[in-house]
């Protein structure tokens, strides 16, 4: 399995405070760790699929990692609230 972090990604984990970016990193650290080794998802990640490629992961409550997962490539795409992921959603 493949992973890709796109601009998009890098450019939103950068408008958040630094506290908050270690912890974005992390979740996805933890979340490439679990699906290139086909571990058991535990509930901590919030992990959701919101359309048939799209998915996210939860960091915390107000924080939202969105991804798109295909046959062998994961890319991280956004990092948001509910309403930033929702709005992406809307426009692609």
């Amino acid at each position: 399995m493949r992973f890709e972090f796109k601009p998009s990604f890098e450019r939103s984990i950068k408008s958040l405070p630094l506290s908050e970016q270690t912890g974005v990193k992390e979740v996805a650290l933890n979340l490439i760790d679990v699906l290139s080794q086909e571990k058991q998802v535990h509930q901590g990640l919030g992990l959701k699929r919101l359309t048939r490629e799209f998915w996210e992961a939860r960091k915390g409550i107000k924080a939202r990692i969105l991804f798109r997962w295909t046959s062998d490539l994961v890319e991280f795409v956004l990092v948001g609230n509910h309403d930033d992921v929702r709005r992406f959603l809307k426009n692609i």
